[in-house]
């Protein structure tokens, strides 16, 4: 591994079940591009943890303060819900895995990617 640990935060809600599928995300994209990232996940307990950390719903992953998804800069929807995203394979529940090696390599200084 060469480069520094990107932090990732994966933001979720008690009750949604997307945010360990999350976690299993990262952690193989990380492997498969020999980046160890360092993971925080946070818990959003309440409408009113969700709007002060901008939480677009479960689950959010943000790479290096950035949410991974490229279509979030407009979007002010801030709720406790379960997150879907629009993504080549169709509306699914889990950000597109592209984005997530995007924004690894991004902060990693790696300069590596397919």
């Amino acid at each position: 591994m060469s480069g520094k640990r990107p932090l990732v935060e994966i933001l979720y809600f008690d009750g949604c079940p997307n945010h360990k599928p999350a976690l299993d995300l990262v952690d193989r994209v990380g492997r498969e591009l020999g980046i160890e990232p360092q993971i925080r996940l946070v818990n959003v307990p309440d409408q009113g943890a969700a709007q002060r950390l901008r939480f677009l719903g479960s689950p959010t992953i943000r790479v290096g303060g950035r949410d991974v998804d490229p279509y979030t800069e407009e979007r002010d929807d801030y709720a406790l819900s379960c997150r879907v995203f629009r993504t080549v394979a169709g509306i699914v529940g889990q950000p597109d895995e592209r984005w997530v090696r995007q924004a690894l390599i991004g902060q990693s200084g790696t300069g590596k990617g397919r």
